[in-house]
């Protein structure tokens, strides 16, 4: 006679299966029997016997749900010591050292207008060249014929062409003094120290020529270009920077035209830079007062970006 083979699921004590059957009695028989008729596949809504799993399933998602945050709230905190050095990077834009045509108009198109008579005065005829220089000098005799006309031709050329160290000043000075007080400003600080420096360097030639101390040939010296200009704009944006970029810039800078002075080679010009830079650090009150210009100075139009 062969054993019946119970499966895996049934209970290997054969006494307490029928002791638990005993004891279970026909009530238990009927509740079982209900239960295997009622009972629908796992994981269904709104039956009982499943709700505690469901709930116990929503609990899971619940804790993910309200954990994910928390994982994503520390990211931040990760990422955040990153986030100022990413802000520095993007800050940095070495194009803003050079004139652009809508970030300074002013510094840009006086750049075009030097560079255009730097080319004339490289490539033209050497006798109209010489005569168009000659017209635009600020000496003696022209400034006491026509002083506006002269002082603004002579601002037209650059002593030494395009080659001179001045012609890199111009850029980066006046470009950064444009970005910071606007375009009417920096040509007026620029004028300023052009035309003060040379009237202060002129009329002592004049006195000097009459007194008998010069010959009459000095009234009709040659003087023109930038560098009064430079020289005084270098002077006004010192005022306007951190106090050790300031006195860096006035240092390197003053030790230049000090040291042209000592070397005594051109005494006149020389001594121009020395009182252009004393002109450019007395506007510092006048450029401290006043705002920033009612313009976008920087770049950002040509990028797109609000200012």
């Amino acid at each position: 006679m062969k054993r019946p083979v119970t499966s895996g699921a049934e209970t290997t004590n054969p006494a307490a299966s029928s002791a638990s059957a005993e004891s279970s009695g026909p009530a238990a028989s009927t509740d079982s029997t209900a239960d295997r008729d009622a009972a629908p596949a796992a994981g269904l809504d709104g039956i009982p016997r499943q709700r505690p799993l469901a709930v116990c399933a929503e609990g899971v998602h619940v804790a993910v749900a309200e954990s994910a945050p928390a994982d994503v709230g520390t990211s931040p905190v990760t990422a955040g010591s990153a986030r100022p050095l990413s802000a520095r990077l993007r800050g940095v834009r070495p194009w803003r050292l050079f004139p652009t045509p809508t970030g300074t108009p002013f510094t840009f198109g006086y750049a075009v207008v030097l560079a255009v008579t730097s080319l004339v005065a490289e490539y033209a005829d050497p006798g109209l060249v010489d005569r168009v220089l000659q017209a635009s000098s600020t000496d003696v005799a022209h400034l006491a014929q026509s002083p506006v006309r002269v002082l603004v031709a002579s601002a037209l050329w650059i002593a030494g062409g395009l080659t001179s160290a001045y012609v890199i000043a111009f850029l980066l000075v006046l470009t950064a003094l444009e970005r910071r007080i606007g375009g009417w400003r920096t040509a007026g600080v620029f004028l300023l120290g052009h035309g003060l420096a040379t009237l202060a360097t002129e009329i002592p030639v004049g006195l000097s020529v009459l007194a008998g101390h010069l010959p009459e040939s000095s009234l009709h010296r040659y003087d023109y270009g930038i560098s009064f200009g430079v020289a005084t704009s270098v002077g006004a944006l010192a005022g306007l920077l951190r106090p050790w970029l300031r006195w860096t810039v006035l240092a390197v800078f003053g030790w230049m035209v000090v040291g042209d002075l000592i070397a005594f080679t051109d005494p006149m010009t020389n001594w121009g830079h020395t009182m252009a830079l004393a002109i450019g650090v007395a506007t510092w009150p006048l450029l401290r007062r006043v705002g920033p210009p009612g313009q976008l100075q920087d770049d950002d139009r040509d990028h797109g970006a609000p200012s």
